[in-house]
């Protein structure tokens, strides 16, 4: 399944929503009136069904079998980030592209080996934005926005000191995120990541979330676009950290908890490391996608 968050015209109550083969929006809590049932999670949440767990998604799985009351267009809704205000910080993971980190080292000359463990930094709630929102982009603050195609990865179920072999048990989906970065703040703050990834509005997520059973997120196509051209282009078979690594590295001595976000890194293409570097400029639309879950599109705001 795929499932999002969106709102409708005039309507700003945040509905969930399901695809169905022709990619057309299912309400789904406008269905379970319909069908008369009662679901073991509030359907103005997203959230709320990733934390009702297996008893949730069979439930909704359930009312889909039987839905009958039509479709929206989904250009005829507003469709928002799959769970808009997470409960915690994103968590993030810097160099997981074998060849994004040695980008990296070409910029940086500092002679660091390749790391034996992930390195992990956050983005606050507050950075995250709709999957076709417009980005800020004040530059006052920052005038060396980067872009970030990553897979975003969704907890479902809760875990302490999770084992590398039972870590996608504990998966409920993924999306696409746009880890936006102020690279400029990040150098000013002493390499210090906090500050420079979680200005408002940077961290684009969405346009829904696939759920586990829905694809295999160990060999998919990500790129992204600005202005049309393409920046990045790879895969995430080649993720240095692989996913359970990073769910059972992560979950070491503190508890996941469903509807955590994990954000796994981002491929080669960067605009810091190119020559000579590119940023990002008002007006421009970045265009991240991930094959099997989606697209999003933003355009850089003036502030």
């Amino acid at each position: 399944m795929r499932l999002l968050t969106f709102t409708l015209p005039g309507d700003n109550r945040h509905r969930t929503g399901a695809l169905d083969g022709a990619d057309r929006v299912i309400d789904i809590g406008g269905e379970a009136e319909r069908a008369g049932m009662r679901l073991p999670f509030d359907a103005s949440s997203l959230l709320s069904l990733v934390e009702s767990g297996r008893a949730g998604l069979n439930a909704l799985r359930d009312l889909l079998a039987e839905a009958r009351s039509g479709t929206l267009e989904q250009g005829a809704v507003r469709i928002l980030a799959p769970i808009p205000r997470p409960r915690k910080n994103v968590m993030c993971v810097g160099w997981n592209y074998l060849e994004h980190f040695q980008e990296g080292e070409r910029i940086r000359q500092s002679g660091q080996e390749l790391p034996s463990h992930p390195v992990f930094f956050t983005k606050a709630p507050t950075a995250v934005n709709g999957p076709h929102d417009p980005v800020p982009l004040d530059p006052r603050v920052s005038d060396k926005m980067d872009w970030e195609v990553e897979l975003g990865v969704v907890i479902g179920k809760p875990g302490k000191n999770i084992a590398e072999e039972l870590a996608y048990d504990h998966v409920f989906g993924y999306t696409v995120v746009n880890d936006i970065s102020a690279r400029d703040l990040q150098r000013a703050h002493g390499g210090q990541w906090f500050k420079g990834k979680s200005l408002d509005g940077t961290c684009p997520m969405g346009p829904w979330i696939a759920t586990a059973d829905f694809l295999d997120p160990n060999d998919l196509r990500l790129t992204c676009r600005v202005n049309g051209e393409i920046k990045q282009d790879s895969s995430t078979r080649f993720m240095y950290f692989k996913i359970s690594r990073l769910i059972a590295e992560l979950s070491r001595g503190m508890t996941l908890e469903p509807g955590d976000i994990i954000s796994t890194g981002t491929p080669p293409g960067v605009g810091f490391a190119r020559n000579p570097p590119e940023y990002l400029k008002p007006g421009d639309v970045v265009e991240t996608e991930i094959e099997g879950i989606g697209r999003l599109r933003n355009v850089m705001g003036d502030g």
